[in-house]
């Protein structure tokens, strides 16, 4: 009777095991959720009210491809039970959160990753200080390890061992590589003296052997990345790894490292431009080197250094996934875990709405590659000539405010490096420099052959143009002055309030505007910027700095003036769009059809007065004109499934999109 028994109990179990849904390898996810709370040694009980129905609720309610949970916070201490001697754990535990979230993220063939601080950590330095990052003066850190140091061998990789055998998917590594300091250890430096040979270890900026000094610390910390990955690679092959913000904006280096994904998340602070410059930052990264990619929202807007949280809602947080989204990027949301590690219940319901806008656009976003159109240098080159720090984006402010300012002129727009551009340069139309002062050599008789071969360059900024003066035709006159300027934007003045080059136009060389010391437009200071004919190309150059002054001011004049120089030089984008300035334009290749992401950039993201908002009016009655060689079949508007009505003449398709509510993509078929 037991035999009879268990074959059909037997052959229900397997149909149960063959039913589940195989998690899906980051490579192939498009949404997700995180979770942490940085556990603390003061946590107890932790577990206690975390339960399965809770976990089985929020997943059977959002259908998330992965989630991402806590293990190991910034205080170093580990929020599930830990058998590792040199780790720090939680005072108790009511339950295991790990093991509880593994076997019901299982059950519904959901990916799980864990949250873990890399060098960042509290505790660890509290047990090992002589695991601690020195800096110049002698002082140990209490909070950043060496990458020299023991750390990564016997805490670290040890810790995460231990999580992959709970049969977790992988982990995303945070605070790496923007937590990295200079390290002045007796390890690092003898590291340094024996690679480099360099006797005197360079302290300031102005020691001619800083760089160096810079170098190796870049180096030192890729070569910890490297050695954790490996050996988790090593010991559970299926195991994936991401350092949070590796080879993104913060590090936009050459990916060499056998990382899975890449992945950031997103300042809470005006997320929507955050956005706009990290995924296309990403999105290159990801074309070059084949690697997947995501970023996350954080569900909530705080400022630094204070505990007011105030939660976004999901059409706020909608607007960021959708700059994201229409990169070919993948997305997920932050939301804090309790102290006892348990879901707040009540944000479900955002996470379920933004999972059901992700969703609705994933069939025509996901994977999709930029079609070239205007290029924007992020300099390696200055990079890391100018950046203070090891890994970190101040450098790019400028460039993350002139790439706003061209979205927000309805340009399309990618953010290439060095490495991307070399030997591509002739794929785009048009190659902005927003204000790197310096390019290596190579590069820039790269840039120079490909206007002279019939490329349009545009540079921006006092000392940028210096490097372009021969071919620009433009003779400096006097040192570059730090003052208020205003310069013309369709017959208004827009403030600027930054470094500007007076210069003196050589014959042949045409002047696109003036600059003025005084509001007043009668009295012209000088040319701002002018253009000139270089072989068969052309180069146009602006003489003063505008990013901060558009970051700061977000001028409709100062977007119209770069505007009017930006359409001078490509005249014929693939797209154009009118209607309304509130809409930002990605033109993108999908599965051998074009497909135009409009994303409604309306909202108050940008101030630090307002957290989050419930209402984003629409945009009505778009008009887009798409150059093409043959009439389209059909236009859709997706998710809407609407289709558009459109004419073709002379190679120019003129669509109207009677309505954008937050994002809509018009997928374009031959």
């Amino acid at each position: 009777m037991r035999n009879l028994l268990f074959i059909p109990l037997f052959a229900l179990l397997c149909t149960q095991l063959l039913a589940q849904k195989t998690p899906l390898r980051r490579a192939d996810s498009f949404f997700g959720l995180h979770f942490d709370f940085h556990a603390n040694t003061g946590d107890s009980l932790v577990g206690k009210t975390l339960t399965e129905g809770m976990i089985d609720s929020l997943l059977s309610a959002v259908k998330p491809d992965f989630i991402q949970v806590d293990s190991k916070g910034h205080p170093g201490v580990v929020s599930y039970p830990s058998k590792v001697t040199n780790g720090t754990m939680v005072k108790s535990f009511a339950k295991d959160p790990l093991a509880l979230f593994r076997q019901v993220t299982q059950k519904h063939g959901v990916a799980l990753y864990v949250h873990y601080s890399g060098v960042w950590d509290d505790a660890a330095l509290r047990k090992h200080p002589e695991w601690a990052a020195v800096d110049a003066t002698g002082k140990a850190s209490t909070q950043k390890t060496s990458v020299h140091s023991p750390y990564v061998d016997e805490l670290l990789i040890p810790q995460l061992k231990e999580i992959a055998d709970y049969g977790v998917d992988g982990v995303w590594v945070d605070g790496d590589c923007w937590a990295t300091v200079l390290d002045y250890g007796t390890q690092a430096l003898e590291k340094f003296k024996r690679n480099t040979g360099i006797k005197t270890v360079p302290k300031a900026k102005t020691d001619p052997d800083y760089p160096a000094f810079m170098y190796f610390a870049r180096e030192s910390f890729k070569s910890y990345v490297g050695r954790y990955t490996d050996e988790l690679h090593r010991y559970k092959p299926g195991f994936q790894v991401a350092s949070n913000w590796a080879f993104s904006s913060f590090m936009p280096e050459p990916v060499e490292l056998n990382v899975d994904f890449m992945s950031g998340d997103l300042a809470p602070m005006n997320g929507v431009n955050s956005a706009l410059f990290e995924a296309r930052v990403l999105a290159a990264q990801s074309r070059h080197y084949n690697k997947p990619w995501d970023l996350m929202s954080w569900s909530f807007n705080t400022q630094w250094g204070t505990s007011n949280h105030c939660a976004k809602t999901a059409l706020n947080l909608s607007q960021e996934a959708a700059e994201v989204i229409a990169m070919g990027g993948a997305f997920q949301c932050y939301f804090t875990q309790n102290r006892d590690a348990s879901i707040r219940v009540q944000q479900v319901k955002t996470m379920a709405e933004l999972a059901k806008f992700v969703r609705a656009r994933q069939p025509f976003t996901q994977g999709a590659r930029a079609i070239p159109q205007v290029a924007l240098l992020y300099s390696l080159a200055s990079y890391h000539k100018y950046s203070s720090s090891i890994y970190g984006n101040g450098v790019a402010e400028a460039s993350k405010a002139i790439l706003s300012a061209l979205m927000d002129a309805q340009h399309a727009v990618e953010v290439l490096s060095e490495h991307h551009l070399r030997g591509n340069l002739a794929k785009y139309p048009l190659v902005v420099i927003p204000e790197w002062a310096y390019l290596e050599e190579d590069f820039l008789q790269e840039l120079k052959t490909y206007v002279y071969n019939g490329g349009k360059l545009l540079v921006i900024g006092a000392e940028a143009c210096q490097n372009f003066k021969t071919e620009l035709g433009i003779e400096p006159q006097g040192q570059a002055l730090k003052s208020r300027f205003w310069v013309m934007g369709k017959g208004n003045l827009g403030l600027g309030n930054d470094w500007i080059q007076p210069v003196k136009l050589l014959s042949q060389v045409r002047s696109l505007g003036s600059y003025y010391l005084q509001e007043d437009s009668r009295f012209p200071a000088g040319s701002i910027a002018s253009m000139a004919d270089y072989g068969r190309g052309k180069i146009a150059g602006i003489y003063g700095n505008l990013g901060s002054s558009y970051r700061n001011f977000q001028s409709p004049q100062l977007r119209d003036f770069l505007d009017g120089i930006v359409k001078q030089l490509f005249p014929q984008p693939l797209v154009e769009v009118s209607g309304s300035k509130l809409v930002h334009l990605t033109v993108n290749e999908l599965n051998g059809k074009l497909t135009i992401n409009l994303v409604n950039a309306g909202g108050n993201y940008n101030s630090d007065k307002v957290s989050t908002y419930d209402e984003l009016p629409a945009l009505r009655n778009l008009t887009l004109k798409i150059r093409s060689s043959q009439k389209p079949l059909r236009i859709i508007q997706q998710p809407e499934q609407r289709p558009l009505a459109f004419s073709y003449e002379r190679g120019i398709v003129t669509v109207k999109v009677p309505e954008v509510g937050i994002h809509s993509i018009l997928v374009v078929s031959k």
